[in-house]
């Protein structure tokens, strides 16, 4: 059977840009891809980028009360949300533009269409238009969802917060991840009156505990009223805003709510499970090693499959993808030890296992130092920071580190090529410290706190 095309990419996000760049300029394939809202998905439209230059704009009044510190003479200014994000958007317009060079310059046909699948080789296009692909991968992402609350439209989720008119006066933000906790502390540097609930015993579960503990710490300390063990129970539509009741009977009234309880694929209304694709619990595309379903024509890549949703590791996935199915060289994408950054205030990052973890699994021991950063001391400031590595016992090797502090991301990228190559706790030892700087405690810790 003559197809239309070699491979057809549903989703124009990191991953299946990449897939389809590999794939057409690399692979000789004949390429076609769909997208249905802006090209570059999640992080580049309504994600990391926006959400990080939100980060950065927010940093900003700390430093100004810092520089004063260090002698500079300013005046407060006031922050201009609407000179803000007309830059930012700008800057979201110039970045899709190139995704958009990019598929062109590979040779990739891309149409901006919604596109779902007829059978496990068929896609119609929103358009009316249908074509045939000897392969199909679906890329479709995953999405923010409301809670099952009344009136919970309401309230707004993160892929609103980019949109704003204007920025509340106060809001509050429902959740405990690390979008939940990313956004309390932007919105708080920007001058929002933040309050945040999360049903949990402590925010970013699954994290280690001493360095999520940290965070919570240091939030509070700058001015996010972070209750934990609370969550909605009511919200109405009042005079003066939203009124809310919380499971503890604490009753308050927002301008705006931002819900960030969760993410769902974007699988719905695609045509999966009429193809016979195999649908997991939580809405996601159950794929094996290869990112192949069990549609062999169909894979999946990136978030809507629900394994490490981070955009490295879609494009990692893309990428292993049209290696393994258009260069001959099976390729399963690696996901041991990938490290990850928390863009929270303060900043945490993170590789390998938690300390928690780690001694379910083996005999530990511990290394930690949380001081006082010399900038910050200076500046008159409480924060901390925190460093901590998890070492197994038996073999030596760091089985994870775990960073609170400024520049966190940074620290952990080089951090994770050491742990990735199985450096022991020696091999830190041996290094010398680069001072003064924060991450030379990384390697001066001597004596473990505590061994499990």
């Amino acid at each position: 059977m003559a197809f239309d095309y070699d491979l057809f990419v549903i989703g124009g996000g990191s991953g299946g840009v990449r897939a389809a760049r590999v794939a057409a300029s690399e692979g000789g394939a004949k390429v076609g891809l769909a997208e249905e809202y802006r090209m570059g998905g999640t992080c580049v439209i309504r994600g990391c980028v926006p959400k990080k230059l939100m980060v950065f704009a927010s940093e900003y009044r700390e430093m100004f009360d810092d520089a004063r510190a260090y002698g500079w003479d300013l005046e407060d200014g006031a922050f201009n949300w609407s000179k803000f994000s007309g830059r930012m958007r700008d800057e979201l317009d110039r970045l899709e533009g190139i995704y958009r060079n990019l598929l062109t310059n590979a040779g990739v046909t891309f149409y901006d269409a919604r596109a779902v699948l007829k059978d496990a080789h068929t896609v119609e296009l929103s358009t009316g238009e249908v074509f045939t692909a000897k392969h199909i991968l679906v890329s479709t992402g995953g999405h923010p969802t409301l809670p099952e609350l009344a009136n919970a439209d309401l309230g707004i989720t993160s892929n609103d917060i980019f949109l704003l008119k204007e920025l509340p006066k106060s809001i509050l933000i429902v959740g405990g991840g690390y979008i939940a906790c990313e956004f309390a502390g932007i919105l708080n540097g920007l001058g929002v009156q933040v309050t945040q609930y999360y049903r949990g015993a402590q925010i970013l579960r699954g994290f280690d505990d001493e360095a999520r503990g940290v965070v919570a710490e240091g939030m509070r300390e700058k001015g996010v009223d972070l209750h934990v063990g609370t969550n909605i129970m009511q919200m109405e539509k009042r005079d003066g805003g939203i009124w809310i009741k919380s499971t503890t009977g604490r009753e308050c009234t927002v301008d705006q709510v931002l819900f960030a309880t969760g993410r769902t694929p974007n699988t719905a209304g695609l045509g999966l499970e009429e193809a016979g694709v195999e649908i997991g619990r939580w809405g996601e595309i159950v794929v094996d090693k290869y990112s192949q379903t069990n549609v062999p024509s169909i894979y999946a890549i990136g978030d809507v499959t629900n394994r490490i949703s981070l955009t490295p590791v879609a494009i990692r996935e893309g990428a292993a993808f049209a290696e393994t199915v258009f260069k001959g060289n099976p390729v399963a994408p690696d996901h041991d030890l990938v490290p990850s950054a928390i863009f929270t205030q303060p900043e945490m990052a993170t590789v390998g296992l938690s300390e928690e973890e780690a001694r379910d699994i083996e005999k530990i021991e511990v290394y930690c130092s949380s001081f006082k950063p010399m900038q910050r001391s200076f500046a008159g400031r409480g924060d901390r920071a925190l460093m901590k590595l998890v070492v197994s016992k038996e073999t030596r090797k760091v089985l994870g580190c775990h960073i609170v502090s400024d520049h966190a991301g940074e620290m952990i990228q080089l951090v994770g090529i050491a742990i990735k190559m199985g450096a022991t706790k020696e091999d830190f030892d041996r290094t010398v410290a680069v001072h003064p700087t924060i991450s030379e405690e990384l390697v001066t810790m001597k004596s473990p706190v505590r061994t499990t």
